[in-house]
């Protein structure tokens, strides 16, 4: 499902304008990276949380050359599926 599609299915069921539609999608989607940028984590009961892990500076390889190559630091974004989120797909 791409972006426009959830506009027009959250347009659908709300009776919503499109471009009303597009500004509630825009300010969930800026509420969730904002928390995140912040450092924090984005529980959505039932569908599942968002969330950073940090990951330390390591010593990778290039696959081509085998070469040692400096991998720096970062912050990494997760996505845990809730319990409801994971029976509702598994079956």
């Amino acid at each position: 499902m791409t972006k426009s599609e959830l506009v027009h299915l959250i347009a659908q069921q709300t009776k919503l304008s499109r471009k009303d539609a597009v500004a509630v999608v825009d300010a969930v989607f800026n509420s969730i990276v904002h928390s995140l940028e912040g450092g924090h984590r984005v529980e959505l009961r039932g569908f599942g949380s968002f969330g950073l892990k940090e990951r330390h500076a390591r010593t990778g390889r290039n696959p081509k050359t085998g070469e040692a190559v400096a991998v720096d630091a970062k912050r990494v974004m997760f996505f845990k599926p809730g319990v409801v989120l994971r029976e509702r797909v598994d079956h």
